[in-house]
């Protein structure tokens, strides 16, 4: 018999154990690297790029890409001189990340493990965090670490860019309520958002764009799935800053 329960920390431990099978999966995700997974290609975030070009996240900063899967974005970061901390759950994933550093010759420091889970894993404070997919596989109770995570690894001013799964017509992600998550023991995929539930969550962040992600054709340099969100949330000094439109 367990009642070991009694504190904070070990409430999110005991809900986590609901969500293992959903973890799990991404420790053997990447073994085959010729699935027709959208994110496989070697190819950055158009929202991320115009963001970059567009100046609205000067170059030279440090850099946080959570969830960074094989590298694909980190490496675009890395290649315009910001410096570059990429973390990610799965081994086989950072090992491909690796290689496409290695191919490229660039400087990344790649990290495995539970960045909210694991103290000092990763050494804020980061001018940008960009989170391209990990948030959509957060159960909701984790949503409070992830807002604690940046409080304390996002420094003033800096940014958060971020993509995840957009709810309604042409969106993706499972739309039920967070209460059945844990009834089902699953995260049936991912979570969907409205772009009104972002606003809520990110409330304490200035917004500067908040929009569909553009579809990019095949032949683009860029990665784009318009069933996706796409944001960016400064972290406030003093002034408001507004939003910089679609480019679509």
């Amino acid at each position: 018999m367990d009642r070991s329960t009694r504190t904070s920390d070990d409430v999110l431990r005991l809900l986590d154990g609901l969500f293992s099978a959903d973890t799990d999966k991404w420790q053997g995700f990447y073994d085959d690297r010729t699935r027709p997974v959208p994110f496989f290609v070697d190819k950055p975030d158009e929202s991320l790029v115009g963001y970059v070009e567009a100046g609205l996240v000067p170059a030279g900063g440090r850099v946080l890409d959570l969830g960074c899967g094989p590298g694909r974005n980190a490496r675009y970061l890395a290649e315009r001189g910001f410096a570059v901390d990429a973390v990610d759950l799965s081994a086989g994933a950072l090992t491909w990340a690796r290689e496409r550093a290695a191919a490229s010759g660039l400087e990344i420091r790649f990290l495995h493990g539970d960045a909210f889970t694991t103290p000092d894993l990763v050494n804020g404070p980061y001018d940008l965090i960009h989170d391209s997919g990990c948030f959509h596989h957060l159960p909701p109770h984790r949503r409070v670490t992830y807002l604690d995570f940046l409080t304390r690894h996002l420094a003033p001013g800096g940014h958060l860019s971020l993509t995840c799964f957009a709810a309604g017509p042409g969106g993706m992600g499972s739309e039920l309520p967070d209460a059945a998550f844990y009834r089902d023991a699953s995260l049936h995929g991912g979570l969907a958002y409205t772009a009104d539930a972002l606003r809520t969550l990110f409330a304490v962040y200035e917004e500067r764009d908040l929009r569909r992600m553009c579809d990019e054709p095949a032949a683009s340099p860029r990665f784009g799935e318009s069933f996706l969100w796409s944001g960016l949330f400064r972290r406030p000094l003093e002034n408001s800053i507004g939003g910089v439109g679609s480019p679509c």
